[in-house]
């Protein structure tokens, strides 16, 4: 398991200094019903707006 998770996405409520991500765990779907053969094919559900 990744013991540092970087995100750049500083909209996220789980965002934290230095482009790491703070969630408690993290769900990324395939979005195209298919096997996903790179990143853009691919979406992070735990993205939660900061408020």
């Amino acid at each position: 398991m990744a013991k540092d998770v970087l995100c750049e996405v500083n909209s996220c409520k789980f965002w934290a200094a230095g482009n790491n991500c703070n969630a408690s765990s993290i769900y990324v779907v395939n979005n195209r019903g298919k096997q996903a053969h790179n990143s853009e094919e691919t979406d992070c559900k735990t993205f939660e707006p900061k408020i």
